[in-house]
């Protein structure tokens, strides 16, 4: 390697080491750590059911079901076939 590669090298190494950060030790007692990671865990009850069931989903369900009159023709179905 030529003096000005290895100048340039130095000089990118010195850089780098003044950019590195050194991480800070996890000062939480072991009690904390078991809290925290009971916590971040998912909620498996909400596996079977994942939306809960609102009382206004009802309402919403019932009123838009269709009416139906007693003694009345039902509709017929739309076809898309031509005459």
């Amino acid at each position: 390697m030529d003096k000005r590669l290895a100048k340039r090298h130095k000089r990118q190494v010195a850089r780098a080491r003044e950019k590195v950060r050194v991480s800070e030790p996890d000062v939480r007692t072991p009690e904390q750590v078991a809290a925290a990671k009971a916590l971040s865990r998912p909620d498996l009850r909400r596996e079977s059911h994942p939306w809960p069931t609102l009382p206004s989903d009802a309402a919403v369900a019932d009123a838009a079901a269709p009416e139906t009159v007693e003694g009345a023709p039902p509709e017929p179905a739309a076809s898309s076939a031509k005459p």
